[in-house]
């Protein structure tokens, strides 16, 4: 493999896998029928592709905002990295970092969280649910997660080429149709039955495997659970929305942030309703993950489906 990187204008990575998105979930929906699956919901999948489409164009209104905060962070680099495939390589792994730490992030700080769960909204695990995206996570400054990496002296178009690589990556895990993959697969990459847990409401899976590429940083810090046979994934999120409105779903934890900050008495409580974890209240009375797990670890096994 050649060590140079030709042209610093690298290509979207997202747009040239359109074909292959397209295939692939064409042949999850055969596979599904095949194997008497009720895998998508036209209402549900109808969603998540306008939530996608969204997704795009705010993407690009942000761009050039992301674009010049790379750039003023890579003015004031700390190192001269090369734009070369080892610098890529490192890459790959610094910004499946960053990435391991935006999306744990966006699930212990609410005001993060507001931006992110509408990707967890959907009751059905497939393909179409990769591009249930948000619409305000720009607005909420979730990008800041990557500019250390230009303060390092990672070129920003390999930064913005990586965060496409991973994104296409992520694709393909939203799925039912693979169960488990080679036991050195699963345990140094993110796979479908990983992110299933992922996306489960299970008390056993709430706020695990963060990963984008490598699962290794779950299992370095501690945030790592494997999909067990006994305990089958149930999808969505803790209360969920029953609506397939783009804009319900979009901006349904803004609004709900919003009433709590009309109702707060004190800037202590503001804050709580901000940064803390979802579901926090001031008078503990709140239903955090962390409560979730601790409610359900109390009950006998047989009365977990209830924390649904």
């Amino acid at each position: 493999m050649s060590t140079v990187l030709a042209d610093p204008a690298l290509p979207d990575p997202v747009v040239l896998a359109i074909p292959a998105f397209i295939a692939l979930a064409a042949l999850e929906v055969l596979l599904a029928r095949w194997r008497g699956m009720d895998a998508y919901e036209l209402k549900d999948t109808a969603a998540s592709l306008l939530m996608g489409l969204v997704n795009l164009v705010q993407g690009l209104l942000f761009a050039g905002l992301v674009w010049a905060a790379l750039q003023a962070c890579y003015a004031v680099r700390l190192f001269d990295l090369p734009f070369n495939a080892w610098t890529w390589l490192a890459l790959l792994f610094a910004e499946d970092l960053a990435y391991y730490w935006f999306h744990r992030l966006s699930h212990e700080h609410r005001i993060w969280w507001a931006a992110h769960v509408n990707h967890h909204s959907s009751q059905h695990y497939n393909l179409s649910t990769a591009l249930r995206q948000t619409w305000t996570g720009n607005l909420a400054l979730t990008w800041i997660v990557w500019l250390p990496l230009a303060l390092l002296g990672f070129p920003p178009a390999l930064i913005v080429f990586q965060k496409g690589v991973s994104l296409v990556y992520q694709f393909w895990i939203h799925t039912e149709q693979l169960r488990r993959l080679p036991r050195w697969v699963e345990w140094l990459f993110n796979t479908p039955s990983h992110h299933r847990v992922h996306h489960a409401t299970n008390p056993a899976y709430l706020d695990r495997n963060y990963a984008g590429i490598f699962i290794i940083w779950d299992r370095l810090f501690g945030t790592f659970a494997a999909e067990r046979d006994d305990e089958p994934c149930r999808y969505g999120i803790v209360k969920n929305l029953g609506s397939f409105n783009p804009l319900v779903i979009a901006c349904h934890e803004w609004i709900e942030i919003g009433r709590d900050l009309a109702r707060a008495r004190n800037w202590r409580e503001r804050f709580g309703y901000l940064f803390g974890p979802p579901g926090w209240a001031p008078d503990g009375r709140g239903r955090t993950a962390a409560d979730i797990r601790v409610e359900a670890a109390a009950k006998p096994v047989s009365d977990h489906t209830a924390f649904k």
